[in-house]
């Protein structure tokens, strides 16, 4: 047995002092006790660490590279995506597994304790598939074994170009499936988990109502049972004009009425809503997933934050393109876009938690959801996914309770996370993931092999 002892936690009982976490050797929490002598590993705050639900590994490679303005008058989302579909076309296994575990390495440095990856590049440069189909998604697994981090695996199913069924495009031909080497790609990425801890799921994703057939919803949930399914949903508004134009309705309308999502379900983006889309969306107990540094980046839209949860609605958060990977930053974005819209301050705060408190927890429960994982609070049964911040921090100093959490958050950064534990294994101490400096030198690489190409 692991044994952590904290001088403060966050449980689902709220804030307790002198808390020991017992993890058994399958990396699940045993047993929590508050009010208990000081033993085993000691940290000062201990927290519940969330997954980071929403990742393209490989776009972590390009951070950076497409802020200058092209010959469009107007640069936006789908300026920068013929700059992606360009990019990855450079892109080999080898370097894919390098960047993956780098993005990993670093989640995991930020606090975030699982990875959710909505992996869908899947074959060589011109579409012709690897001579193992599942080659891509063995290279996201292998990442993840090197850098220890729990892993939900999401192949995506892309077939078209858009709405009208338009063939894929040079840039996207390395993304293409039909259902039927889709399913054979599924049950490939399912073997290549096997060699990953208990704590690895599978997944599906649908990519996009743009991407996808009407008819090729019906069986998908089926191909990972037990696993979530994932969809972009709602991003631009280009894509809620297509989908209108093609279908006679708007993407959260359509899906509400022909696909029938449920808490299995995490929707991403949904920064184009209705209130109306807003609130029946938020009914059915699916989460949104949540970019906003991303959202923010491609001029994607704000995410309609105090209706959603003020109706009960579930959010998980995710790094998307992977331009900066930092979870304080996401949460404070998140919140500083609902206050920059409406003219207000602590909108998402509750007369019972703060909006630190509000947020993170969320973020964690919402955030287990998504992945599919039994996380998100400190309790017995669960995987130990955990944090633990430096209150030796001066933006800490001589605070207590949710305030913790609004400093850390609004203040602070992920540089107080001094520890980081994803299903029991201890992977970042005193500030760095125990294989940092193998794992940076791959990336390093990798790059230099991507920039001499260019």
């Amino acid at each position: 047995m692991q044994v952590i002892w904290a001088e403060t936690a966050l449980t689902p009982t709220g804030w307790q002092a002198a808390v020991r976490v017992e993890i058994d050797p399958e990396g699940r929490i045993a047993r929590v006790t508050p009010d208990s002598p000081a033993e085993g590993i000691r940290v000062p705050l201990l927290l519940p660490a969330p997954a980071n639900a929403h990742s393209h590994a490989f776009q972590r490679a390009m951070a950076g590279l497409t802020e200058a303005r092209g010959p469009d008058p107007r640069d936006s989302f789908w300026t920068w995506r013929r700059l992606m579909f360009r990019f990855l076309d450079a892109l080999d296994p080898d370097q894919v597994q390098a960047i993956a575990a780098f993005v990993q390495m670093e989640m995991l440095e930020a606090g975030y304790a699982a990875n959710v990856e909505f992996h869908y590049l899947h074959h060589r440069p011109g579409g012709a598939p690897y001579a193992r189909l599942g080659e891509m998604s063995e290279r996201i697994a292998a990442a993840a074994e090197t850098s220890g981090i729990g892993l939900t695996l999401l192949p995506v199913l892309y077939q078209h170009g858009g709405c009208d069924r338009r063939p894929l495009a040079p840039g996207q031909l390395r993304f293409g499936n039909d259902i039927d080497r889709f399913a054979a790609l599924v049950e490939q990425a399912d073997a290549a988990l096997a060699a990953l801890p208990a704590d690895a799921v599978l997944g599906v994703a649908p990519h996009s109502l743009r991407a996808v057939a009407p008819e090729s919803f019906a069986g998908l949930g089926g191909l990972a049972p037990a696993g979530p399914i994932h969809m972009h949903l709602a991003e631009q508004r280009a894509e809620v004009a297509e989908v209108e134009a093609a279908w006679g309705a708007r993407p959260v309308d359509w899906t509400l009425e022909h696909v029938g999502p449920d808490p299995r379900w995490c929707l991403i983006h949904c920064t184009q809503m209705t209130p109306d889309e807003t609130l029946r969306l938020a009914a059915i107990g699916a989460v949104a997933g949540l970019c906003p540094i991303t959202e923010a980046n491609l001029g994607d839209g704000i995410f309609d934050g105090v209706r959603w949860m003020g109706a009960g609605g579930r959010i998980a958060i995710g790094s998307d393109s992977n331009l900066r990977i930092g979870l304080t930053e996401e949460l404070r974005s998140l919140d500083h876009s609902q206050r920059l819209r409406d003219g207000s301050r602590a909108a998402l705060a509750t007369a019972r938690v703060s909006t630190g408190r509000r947020l993170f927890e969320a973020a964690c429960t919402g955030g287990a959801q998504a992945a599919g994982r039994a996380s998100g609070r400190i309790a017995a049964g669960l995987w130990a996914d955990l944090v633990a911040l430096d209150t030796d921090n001066a933006d800490l100093e001589g605070l207590q309770g949710d305030t913790l959490l609004d400093a850390w958050i609004f203040a602070g950064s992920d540089r107080m996370v001094r520890d980081t534990w994803s299903a029991g294994r201890h992977l970042v101490q005193a500030r760095r993931h125990h294989d940092h400096d193998a794992i940076t030198g791959a990336y390093r690489q990798a790059l230099r092999r991507l920039r001499e190409a260019a």
